[in-house]
This record gives C-alpha cells, sequence and structure tokens, in this order.
C-alpha cells in the first residue's frame, strides 16, 4: 500500500460484486472507499433477484392453494392483497441492503453515498460533498439498467422491472416485451398473481441460450397456465387513452392497465468519465476487460454486468473477490466462468448448468443425450398436468456429463448440486454408481440407464456439421 494516494481502491457502485471487491481489499489491510448513488445493494437486492424471488413466491401460492384439494384440504376462498407484499419485500429488501452496509462498515471501508465521476485514472470526484480523492486502483461495478426502444411511439407509458415492484395497485391486465429471464419470470409471477398476462417476443423462441427442447417446453407449459405468448411480434407504438393503454403491434392491438418492456439491460458507462479517462467500450457499451477484469487503462478494472461477460450475482461476486485477492491479497487469481449453473425463477422453473444439446452436438465428435420427461409424484394427486424434464448431456468419447438441464419443480435446487458434480468433470458412470434417493424427482438424474439420442459427427466433418445415426 502507498500513501501516495488517498485510498488504495475506490470502488464506483454498491452491488453485489462491488461490495465484495471493497469488502475483501478492506480485510487485506487496504484503504478502500465505494461511492453509492442510490442504495447499497445493488440491482439484485434492490431491484432483481431478491424482490422478483419474494414475489415469485408469492406467485405460487395460487398453486398450492389449488393443488391442496386433491390432498384432502379444503382453503376456502385465499384473497391476496398487493400491498402487503410490496410493503413486506420493502422490509427485507431494507433488511439486506443495511447488511451490506454493516459488512462493509466492519470491514473498515469507507461509504459514500453519492455519484462519483473519474477526472483522470487516479481521481475521483465525490459529487455530493464537491471534492476529489485519489486512488491508486478504481474499480467500476456499476452494473446496467433496463433497456427501453426510444424509436417506439408512446414508449415513455412502458414501465421497467425497476417499476414493476412497486405498482400503486397490481394490473388487472399486463402485456410484456421481451423473452428472456425478466420476461418468462415476470410474465410467470403477474400471472400467479391473477393477472392477464400477454408475452410479445421478438425472436422465434423464448429463452435464447438455453438448451432448445427446455425452451419449448417451457413455452408450452407457460402457455397451458393461461399465459398468452406470441413469438416473432414486436411493439410498434403505444398511446394512453384514459387509465389504460393502447398498443399495436406488429400482429396485433393490445389493451391492457400496464406495458413491461422487458427487452435487456444496458451497462451503466456513460456520463462518469469513463471514456474520458481512456477506458475501451465495446459496441454495447460495456467496458472491455481481459480474463484479471483489467481494463484498457491499467489502474482501473470493471466486475459485473457493466462488463457484459456473464450477467449473474454470483458471478459479479466471484469477479470482485478474485481481483481483491489479486491486487492486496497476494493471492492471484481470476474468475472462472466456466460452467456457471443458471436458473430461470418461472412457472415451471428451468434450470441448467454446462452445455446444452446444441453446442454440444456443434463442438463435440460423440453426444450421448439421456432424457426423460415425467410426471412429479405431487401432481398424481394434485392432478396438475405439468411434467418434469431431466436431461443430460453426455460427451460420449470421455463419458463425462457436460450439461445437465432440469424444467419443473426445484429444478435450481437440483442443478446447483448437479453442478459440483459436473464442475468435477464427473463421469455419467460417476451418476450411475450413485444410490437413487426415492421418492424424489432427483433421483431421476442417477437413473437414466439408456441414451434417448446418440449423436455421432462423421470423422471428416467440420465444426458444427453432424448427423444423427
Amino acid at each position: 500500500m502507498t500513501a501516495a494516494y488517498d485510498f488504495d481502491l475506490f470502488v464506483i457502485g454498491g452491488g453485489s460484486g462491488g461490495v465484495r471487491a471493497a469488502r475483501i481489499a478492506a480485510s487485506h489491510g487496504a484503504r478502500v472507499a465505494l461511492a453509492e448513488e442510490y442504495r447499497v445493494g445493488g440491482t439484485c437486492v434492490i431491484r432483481g433477484c431478491v424482490p422478483k424471488k419474494l414475489f415469485l413466491y408469492a406467485a405460487r401460492f395460487a398453486d398450492a392453494f389449488e393443488d391442496a384439494v386433491g390432498f384432502g384440504w379444503d382453503p376456502g376462498s385465499p384473497r391476496f392483497d398487493w400491498p402487503t407484499l410490496v410493503a413486506n419485500k420493502d422490509r427485507e429488501i431494507q433488511r439486506q441492503s443495511d447488511a451490506y452496509v454493516r459488512n462493509l462498515n466492519t470491514s473498515g471501508a469507507s461509504i459514500f453515498y453519492s455519484r462519483a465521476e473519474i477526472l483522470d485514472s487516479h481521481t475521483i470526484r465525490i459529487v455530493a460533498e464537491g471534492r476529489t480523492v485519489t486512488t491508486r486502483y478504481i474499480m467500476v461495478a456499476t452494473g446496467g439498467h433496463p433497456r427501453l426502444d426510444p424509436t417506439i411511439p408512446g414508449i415513455e407509458h412502458a414501465i421497467t422491472s425497476n417499476e414493476i415492484f412497486d405498482l400503486p395497485a397490481l394490473p388487472r391486465s399486463l402485456a410484456i416485451a421481451g423473452g428472456g429471464y425478466v420476461a418468462v419470470e415476470f410474465a410467470s409471477i403477474m400471472t400467479g398473481l391473477g393477472v392477464k398476462t400477454t408475452l410479445i417476443h421478438r425472436g422465434l423462441e423464448i429463452l435464447r441460450g438455453f438448451d432448445n427442447e427446455c425452451r419449448n417446453v417451457m413455452h408450452n407449459a407457460m402457455a397451458e397456465r393461461g399465459i398468452d405468448i406470441h413469438t416473432g411480434e414486436f411493439f410498434t407504438s403505444i398511446e394512453k387513452r384514459g387509465d389504460r393503454l393502447v398498443a399495436e403491434t406488429s400482429a396485433r392491438t393490445l389493451e391492457v392497465d400496464q406495458i413491461l418492456f422487458a427487452i435487456g439491460r444496458v451497462p451503466n458507462t456513460l456520463g462518469f468519465g469513463l471514456v474520458e479517462a481512456g477506458v475501451d467500450l465495446d459496441a454495447y457499451g460495456a467496458i472491455v476487460v481481459d480474463e484479471d477484469s483489467r481494463s484498457s487503462v491499467e489502474n482501473i478494472f470493471a466486475v459485473g454486468d457493466v462488463t457484459n461477460r456473464l450477467n449473474l450475482t454470483p458471478v459479479a461476486i466471484r469477479e470482485g473477490h478474485a481481483v481483491a485477492d489479486t491486487l492486496f491479497g497476494g493471492k492471484p487469481r481470476r474468475a472462472d466462468h466456466r460452467n456457471v449453473p443458471t436458473a430461470v425463477f418461472a412457472e415451471p422453473e428451468l434450470a441448467s448448468v454446462g452445455l446444452t444439446e446444441e453446442d454440444a452436438k456443434a463442438t463435440l465428435h460423440a453426444v450421448d443425450i439421456y432424457r426423460t420427461f415425467f410426471t412429479p409424484l405431487m401432481n398424481t394427486l394434485s392432478g396438475r398436468k405439468e411434467k418434469t424434464l431431466m436431461k443430460l448431456v453426455v460427451d460420449a468419447r470421455t463419458d463425462r456429463v457436460v450439461g445437465v438441464h432440469i424444467v419443473g419443480p426445484g429444478a435450481a435446487e437440483m442443478v446447483q448440486l448437479a453442478a459440483i458434480a459436473v464442475k468435477m468433470n464427473a463421469t455419467k458412470a460417476d451418476f450411475d454408481q450413485t444410490v437413487a434417493l426415492h421418492p424424489t424427482a432427483a433421483e431421476e438424474l442417477v437413473t437414466i440407464s439408456k441414451p434417448t439420442e446418440r449423436f455421432r459427427k462423421p470423422a471428416d466433418a467440420p465444426a458444427g456439421v453432424g448427423s444423427d445415426p
């Protein structure tokens, strides 16, 4: 550490990645400051993962009340109260935000509740205090914000995931633009809470990037739940008429209470001096970094969604921790972005780790697919028609399980544990040697004995070209 600067590390952004970096760096003895202009906790805690999961829990009670009848219960006439959910959500995210602040204070890091601007590679302006400080290293962890399409007339009448958690009243009807995590999750949540929901997605299928079979299963299951899904379609205009919104798409007219745009997020990189300091941005406005999360300016680092690498909270935390350990802990290391589990917290739930079937067939010479599609035990009495899909993708040359994909209840919890095996290069034989825990859905992962499909690429076929025998 050097006294030539006021701080050894100045973190801009108080989300999960920035807070972890600040806390770990301070624990290594660095003089650390963190600036956050809104609330400590970032997207995940304040307006993302945490409130979303709480809202999903609320929505799932609709299923629970309905399913209870098949098990002998009379749930009566349950009534949902939106203001109660919003108020309880607010208390929980405040508790978690306070915990982040407490951990920073305990570590010895200084917190500035202010916008921070980069004046040069070693100088930060703390806007709220009208003063500057110097720092040896800068870390940018400013995340991203929901993207709106400014070319659509009336787009100002739409809301984003930032606002939907705090609506004064639950809308009776909602149209959603998008087909990714956020769009699909809110379509499920709002439908579960009794909102008539329409999903408009420009692409040919929802949830791009996931295994295609899982995407199709999700689409059909959501449609069965009453979500009106239209793919290959997009919004062209929005007009406010009284307390209603009338929207035109490329194929239809919609009249709804609210319109939610969930068409992606934009890195928060503009307006606080990055470009002026010489930091390179890519075509999407994200900070370009190397494997050590270092930007084009040697002493400026960036982690989390602002780099647009793998936009998941646990990944941002790993990235921030790795930088802190490398710079101040004498433990040089990099965050590993391979085989990271991910989930779509919708109804049904989708979770995945490793290669999709399509990616495996494009990159491997020989692939075996093990799949099972079955009715969960609970649904045999509840009468619910929804099925569970489980799928193992295996490199047939090495027997390694290179992908696990699940659609159904508890998918995320199961994939989190399966990810350990995938990360350890477990083989299908390792799965087979594991005794099943009965009766569970997860036992299917270790009892699928025969491949449902074998893929072999011709010896002279170029990458991405193969044939199914």
